[in-house]
């Protein structure tokens, strides 16, 4: 099962982070835009991020289990950014990267289906099936209710693949609807218990299903009692580093093995060469190390290898 493959990776490299691939042309480094080349200034722009994440992912392939391009990043580039974003996923894969497409999907059942034969299924065309996006993993919006995930869920069944359900977000407004009280429990915790049900029956050989859930680090007294209520969901934690939450925030994410959760860096690792007050060139190696710093910091913190009992 493919969430079965994200452990295994995460296992063997001893690291469970995730690296988010969200460019920003404004914070970029200046000599990727000044040696890009194209026909317009968004051609010329998702060149140089393309140019970006191959060289990110190239100096992390080794120590990181797998990535994560946030597609608002690349469709503020129009069409090119679009391509870049495809690029990108193609990229990783061939480097053996897990790859979680940042898309937070989420409508009516019937939009459902092309959002997921896009990003995880595929596409009747000319009289054969073809991948579009093909990434591993996709994020998805749970608040329209079971007919917009069943479309998602079907396509983990038939490609084995993950999706990733918004739980317990890490920006600071989430309270505004997630905590409010829904029978006797905050929003949040219901959508969670909805969460693990629909993982019932899909559940890998690590005790994990491939119907995840998104909660953040930045939350952490929540994040411990969601990993206690939902033992067989695999969570994708955002908010460490950047926004705030820190390695022993994100730890209650994981159960007694370091196992259960990948811990996602995005600004941290991307900006890192601007952070160090570095020439831009040195972006990709700036990356990774900080990209072992994490790995490092989560590591103390679970404080025993991964995959072996505490």
């Amino acid at each position: 099962m493919s969430v079965d493959s994200l452990i295994a990776r995460i296992t063997q490299l001893q690291n469970p982070t995730v690296v988010g691939l969200d460019p920003n042309p404004d914070a970029m480094p200046p000599h990727l835009l000044e040696q890009s080349k194209g026909d317009n200034p968004f051609e010329r722009a998702a060149n140089a991020v393309t140019a970006m994440n191959y060289a990110l992912i190239d100096a992390l392939c080794d120590i990181v289990p797998a990535v994560k391009p946030q597609l608002a990043c690349y469709e503020q580039l129009r069409h090119e950014g679009v391509k870049a974003f495809y690029d990108t996923v193609r990229y990783a894969k061939q480097r053996g990267m897990f790859v979680i497409a940042d898309a937070k999907r989420g409508d009516i059942g019937s939009t459902c289906d092309y959002y997921a034969n896009a990003f995880l299924g595929d596409v009747a065309l000319f009289g054969e099936r073809q991948p579009a996006f093909d990434a591993d993993a996709l994020t998805v919006n749970p608040y329209l209710g079971s007919d917009g995930l069943s479309p998602f869920v079907k396509r983990c069944d038939a490609f084995d693949k993950m999706i990733f359900v918004l739980v317990k977000t890490s920006n600071p407004s989430s309270g505004e609807f997630q905590d409010r009280a829904l029978e006797d429990a905050p929003l949040y915790e219901q959508v969670g218990k909805a969460v693990h049900a629909l993982g019932e029956g899909r559940v890998g050989a690590h005790g994990y299903s491939s119907v995840g859930a998104v909660v953040g680090a930045t939350y952490p007294a929540q994040l411990a009692a969601l990993r206690s209520a939902l033992p067989h969901t695999f969570f994708l934690v955002p908010g460490y580093g950047a926004q705030g939450g820190g390695a022993k925030d994100a730890t209650a994410a994981f159960d007694k093995k370091g196992l259960g959760a990948i811990v996602n860096s995005s600004r941290g690792i991307l900006c890192a060469w601007s952070k160090r007050k570095l020439d831009g060139t040195a972006f990709a190696a700036a990356a990774r190390e900080e990209a072992l710093l994490m790995r490092e910091d989560l590591l103390a913190a679970i404080g025993h290898p991964i995959g072996e009992e505490r």
